[in-house]
């Protein structure tokens, strides 16, 4: 099986080239940059060491979209920014499943798109096909998808908790999301505000409340789950090269117990393996997760009111993990094929 990443030189796609790599099922694995077509891949990527053997058909090189094209691979990876991804993948679309790391096809609704991006999406017509690839919750959907929206970061983290609670049991007033990211999460942009200097010893909050473009996903998916409230969500920016956390607080319109948490939980996830449930018994940190495809969840009762915390490794469950894991779901692999659950020492 062939598999494309269009976007391979940056965080997200160098994470998919080791993913693949390693999968059992894909046999070639195309690197496309349109900026470094040519150029080897360990040149922009020395961690790699010896080539990648998957990549011997592009002579361990990036090469163009137009030459992935005349590849044929069975499933692209569009790691691009949004907004421009949808264009870049328009060869792909009837020829190829295409799983779409940007945003593109992530928000239903043109309107919300429109005030969350300031434009129009780039593929309105499109938009009924795509299914979002949150694998624990839309698995059966993303079995017959040929375009996938794999999930943000945020959305992914904040809305593993709380779906199935929110699904099951009555909550009132506004919701209250706070998450940590790491700084990989903004990708590889030159940014004044994402430098060593200016990130180091140094954290804060950005485009709170309703500013984030996030927002409007978390909010897609938790309505789904019967939630019908305002969603508060205020993202920062730590000093970690990667990692996510979030806290996410929720009141109820009655006292909920530990157990009733758990075993709503467990029976909504019993058939998910990259989630892990560690209750009430410890607060999870993001160094559990690190390099795994794996969200901990965890949570502390106050009365009525709930603290739920969750946290995943940006790159993985967060982007690229997620992503394969989508791939293996929609082609019948083994759903943990390629992927750790089990975090780095």
């Amino acid at each position: 099986m062939k598999a494309a990443i269009i976007g391979a030189s940056g965080y997200t796609g160098q994470i998919l080239l080791r993913l693949l790599e390693n999968h059992p099922k894909i046999k070639t694995v195309i690197p496309v940059s349109s900026t470094k077509a040519g150029t080897p891949v360990t040149d922009t990527d020395a961690a790699i060491g010896k080539p990648m053997k998957k990549t011997a058909e592009t002579d361990y090189r990036y090469v163009s979209v137009q030459t992935a094209t005349e590849m044929k691979p069975d499933v692209v990876f569009a790691a691009l920014p949004h907004l421009k991804s949808a264009e870049v993948c328009a060869p792909f679309f009837d020829n190829a499943v295409v799983i779409d790391l940007s945003a593109d096809f992530r928000i239903k609704d043109r309107n919300v798109f429109k005030e969350a991006y300031g434009q129009e999406p780039p593929r309105p017509d499109l938009l009924d096909r795509a299914v979002f690839g949150l694998v624990e919750v839309y698995k059966k959907e993303i079995k017959k998808a040929s375009l996938i929206a794999n999930p943000g970061c945020y959305p992914t983290c904040t809305t593993l908790p709380l779906y199935p609670i929110l699904k099951k049991f009555k909550h009132t007033g506004p919701i209250v999301v706070n998450a940590l990211s790491g700084i990989s999460g903004a990708g590889k942009n030159l940014k004044e505000n994402l430098m060593y200097c200016q990130r180091d010893e140094n954290c804060g909050a950005y485009n709170p409340g309703k500013l984030h473009r996030h927002t409007q996903e978390i909010e897609q998916e938790l309505n789904k789950a019967r939630c019908g409230t305002d969603i508060f969500f205020t993202p920062h920016l730590v000093p970690l090269k990667r990692g996510m956390a979030v806290t996410s607080f929720v009141s109820f319109k009655k006292e909920l117990t530990d157990e009733m948490i758990e075993s709503t939980l467990n029976r909504f996830y019993k058939n998910s393996p990259f989630i892990n449930i560690v209750g009430n018994g410890r607060i999870p940190e993001t160094a559990d997760v690190l390099g795994s495809n794996r969200c901990d969840i965890g949570w502390r009762i106050f009365g009525k009111q709930v603290i739920f915390m969750s946290v995943i490794d940006n790159l993985m469950k967060g982007a690229s993990g997620q992503a394969v894991q989508n791939m293996n779901v929609r082609f019948g692999f083994k759903e943990t094929a390629g992927l750790n659950i089990f975090g780095e020492l």
